[in-house]
């Protein structure tokens, strides 16, 4: 049953984030819980805090699949994992021109970031040195900052990923801890998280973010929020689950799209510094209402995901174009 949040003054909780303190579990539920006519006031306040850190600057991002499928782990929610039966594209790590094919067409897309994804429990040393090669061709020749997505990392790996100018890794906690085990077993929790501390011991930007829509419960939303926040992500991605046909999760329902920008405007104002970014299954989950997500998110993906399609990228630009906000250009 929602909690009636009429009256609520969401602009306390703008004013908190302002001021560095965290809102409460209450305080957090609340926004979760609130009635949908609330969703304005609420996303009002969430702006306030948006503007304050990022302005109108919307930061794009754009993904690569570059190893799809062939994956040990067991991810209930992933096309690309061994229990999944989905019918997808399966190849090895592209090719170094692939690559920077890839980072070109991101340039074109207007994307800051490039984010070069490999599915695998983590890289072998061939694989890492196919990376690292593309990788620092990219940094001699382009304006792009680079995320690299390669699963669980040794701390050699981390370092070498570092040394070759990779600005960001991406390793997201996906769930809560308490969900974990019910969305995957052949890694933990923990693993990830010690994934994203190698990362910041070796000064890479940290980026973790969470798929709302497995099976989580609202206090374990407010959790998410409190464990990226507390782990010190750079960059949050928040996916609303796209469940995918021959996925263990394919039964899933969708985020309906008010919950979604409640959930957006959680993260603004727990993580109100950060990067949130509009991530997977936006297209689908937020429907009609995606400008909306922008008043809380600063950061979207353009193009493509993973193995799902997204929205043409100049349908993209004209949110942004419409909503009078601007893209943010690297200035390297």
């Amino acid at each position: 049953m929602k909690t009636i949040a009429a009256g609520t003054d969401w602009q306390l909780y703008a004013r908190k984030a302002l001021n560095g303190e965290r809102l409460t579990m209450e305080e957090g539920l609340s926004v979760l819980e609130a009635d949908d006519d609330e969703v304005l006031p609420i996303l009002q306040a969430a702006y306030q805090v948006r503007k304050h850190f990022y302005g109108k600057k919307v930061k794009l991002n754009m993904i690569i699949n570059a190893k799809s499928g062939l994956c040990p782990e067991d991810c209930g929610y992933c096309s690309q994992s061994i229990v999944s039966t989905a019918p997808i594209e399966k190849y090895a790590l592209l090719d170094k021109e692939t690559l920077l094919e890839g980072a070109r067409e991101a340039l074109a897309r207007k994307a800051g970031t490039y984010c070069i994804v490999a599915s695998g429990r983590g890289p072998t040393d061939k694989e890492l040195d196919q990376v690292i090669e593309a990788v620092r061709e990219i940094r001699a020749t382009m304006p792009l900052k680079i995320c690299a997505c390669l699963g669980i990392l040794k701390d050699s790996q981390a370092e070498r990923l570092a040394e070759a100018g990779v600005h960001r890794y991406n390793h997201n906690l996906n769930t809560s801890r308490v969900n974990y085990p019910s969305i995957t077993t052949t890694h933990t929790y923990d693993q990830r998280v010690e994934t994203v501390e190698k990362v910041k011991a070796h000064g890479m930007s940290p980026c973790s973010g969470v798929i709302i829509g497995m099976g989580e419960t609202n206090r374990e939303i407010v959790e998410m929020a409190y464990a990226l926040r507390d782990l010190d992500a750079d960059s949050i991605p928040v996916n609303f689950l796209n469940a995918i046909p021959g996925t263990p999760l394919e039964q899933a329902g969708r985020t309906p799209p008010m919950k979604a920008l409640k959930v957006l405007a959680l993260f603004r104002f727990i993580c109100p510094s950060k990067e949130i970014r509009v991530a997977g299954g936006r297209e689908v989950n937020l429907r009609s209402l995606q400008p909306l997500s922008l008043y809380a998110a600063n950061s979207i993906f353009v193009g493509d995901y993973l193995t799902t399609a997204g929205q043409d990228v100049s349908a993209d630009h004209q949110i942004i174009e419409d909503l009078g906000f601007e893209i943010e250009l690297n200035a390297l």
